[in-house]
């Protein structure tokens, strides 16, 4: 950590939303460990675990073109405002199923694909707004990176309190707490002090928008190389996640607590990653950090899938966490200080497709496999994968450097 560190924190706005949004993004990870440790105590089985991780964001795939195009057409302030209300329903609604009714899993996987649609919209209007809060426009990097810790620093806290909820009361607390957490992000919305909306007059289709955006990726080759990039490593490598449960209840013999104790240590690990990140200088070369990130986090995998102890599995989780969200993070960061601002709400609608829509199939695909050859053994595949895929992309990444 250094002076440059923070330097977002200068704009009152930003420093409004960071704080707003933590509080949220705490909520969201205790409401997600609770759906997913509640899916497999219920169904027992890895398939349905990846059914989970697909209802939920598979509908960004599928939506967030259209989530980008709105977001570059209309006010994205007044857009995030309604996407964190319909959030917040969406979190009630899980609540009150939760305590009033004799829920099944359906029921729980229906308001999941609910929330996929909301956040289809939420994040390329979330992610391209920051670049109006802050002041000045060589803080929009490290204002990308303090994102990411904040989301780490939820995911570090959100897991732990989800397992100990699950363990000592159940999952209704956990969606009651994120339904109240929303609270503050709306709240810090409300006293941002944006500058006046201009809206821009466009003669074109929707159709047509969404065709220029891919149209820019084309003829933007770095651009197009990061989303294919994380594509492959979203549909290949991130849903090792999914597993996670499996691994905390048969390799480790635990339960919730177990599984919430090891999203944290990827919660840490990724908010050092993302603190790592906000502490560069501006004129380091990103595309070096990107390559050193693929190789931590591969290599973490690695030792991840064959630690039979929790103090190892919880240590090489933290390493595999640092890895993860570098990465993520660099490749977020690239392409929107490098995409026009007209073109950003698409540019990050593509980043969502790659890194949400890629997952739920990817997750399917490995929620099966490891039915057949079990979780350890499928994500020492998936590290092989990284590795695999870190080789094919190394001539690209130092040509474009």
């Amino acid at each position: 950590m250094n002076i440059n560190t923070f330097n977002a924190f200068h704009s009152r706005n930003y420093r409004l939303f960071f704080f707003g949004q933590s509080i949220s993004m705490m909520g969201t990870w205790i409401q997600r460990t609770a759906v997913y440790w509640i899916i497999y105590e219920m169904t027992q089985s890895a398939f349905m675990l990846g059914v989970a991780v697909f209802a939920t964001q598979f509908p960004s795939f599928l939506f967030s073109l259209i989530g980008g195009t709105i977001a570059d057409r209309h006010n994205r302030y007044k857009m995030l405002l309604i996407t964190q209300i319909a959030s917040m329903i969406q979190a009630t609604l899980m609540t009150l199923i939760v305590f009033f009714t004799a829920y099944t899993v359906w029921e729980i996987l229906v308001l999941s694909i609910f929330l996929g649609i909301i956040n289809a919209f939420d994040v390329p209007t979330r992610q391209s707004l920051v670049h109006h809060m802050v002041d000045k426009k060589e803080y929009l990097g490290n204002a990308i990176a303090l994102n990411s810790s904040m989301v780490n620093l939820a995911r570090l806290i959100g897991p732990a309190i989800s397992g100990i909820l699950l363990d000592q009361v159940g999952a209704g607390f956990c969606f009651a707490i994120n339904a109240i957490s929303f609270i503050a992000v709306i709240g810090s919305l409300l006293m941002m002090r944006l500058p006046d909306y201009i809206p821009t007059v466009s003669s074109k289709k929707m159709v047509e928008d969404i065709k220029e955006g891919l149209s820019y990726i084309k003829a933007t080759p770095m651009i197009g190389m990061l989303i294919l990039l994380l594509s492959l490593m979203s549909f290949l490598v991130l849903p090792y996640i999914t597993l996670l449960p499996i691994i905390a209840k048969v390799s480790l013999a635990g339960n919730a607590s177990t599984f919430g104790y090891l999203n944290s240590c990827i919660g840490i690990g990724a908010f050092f990653g993302a603190i790592t990140l906000a502490s560069l200088k501006s004129s380091i070369n990103l595309k070096k950090i990107l390559i050193a990130a693929i190789a931590i986090f591969a290599v973490g995998l690695l030792f991840f899938s064959n630690s039979h102890t929790l103090t190892f599995a919880f240590f090489f989780a933290t390493i595999t966490g640092f890895g993860m969200m570098m990465q993520i993070a660099i490749i977020n960061t690239l392409l929107q200080t490098t995409s026009s601002i007209e073109m950003r709400g698409r540019v990050v609608s593509y980043f969502a497709m790659a890194l949400f829509g890629m997952q739920p199939l990817g997750a399917l695909m490995v929620g099966t496999l490891s039915h057949y050859i079990g979780a350890e053994h499928t994500i020492t595949l998936q590290g092989l994968i990284a590795v695999i895929i870190l080789i094919v992309f190394l001539p690209r990444l130092r040509k474009n450097q």
